[in-house]
């Protein structure tokens, strides 16, 4: 596997001198990189069986490597039967050199 050194290296050496040729970029800075990833998952299902959360936040757990947060309504839907602070989806987040690690892997 590729260490993240390498990535960045490679990166910089080939890809963003492409980047700037194919899109016009006068400066560095204009070229995208990676900044962040997020891995999300919402559960509409979640209303009926709460045992989904805690499986849906495992799964994102194996994916990811790292604890999820289980994310809670902000407010009430009556159609739904959805009260405020239920748990709604689960969540993970990573930045810097962890989005390289995981996007590349």
């Amino acid at each position: 596997m590729i260490g993240n050194g390498e990535i960045a290296g490679q990166y910089k050496a080939e890809i963003v001198p492409r980047l700037k040729e194919k899109f016009g970029y006068r400066n560095v800075m204009q070229v995208p990189r990676l900044s962040k990833v997020v891995v999300n998952m919402g559960l509409g299902d979640a209303i009926e069986n709460v045992k989904v959360i805690e499986t849906a936040a495992a799964e994102i757990g194996i994916i990811t490597g790292q604890k999820p947060v289980v994310t809670k309504a902000r407010k009430s839907i009556a159609n739904f039967k959805f009260g405020k602070g239920f748990p709604s989806g689960s969540w993970s987040r990573f930045g810097g050199t962890g989005c390289t690690t995981f996007s590349t892997s």
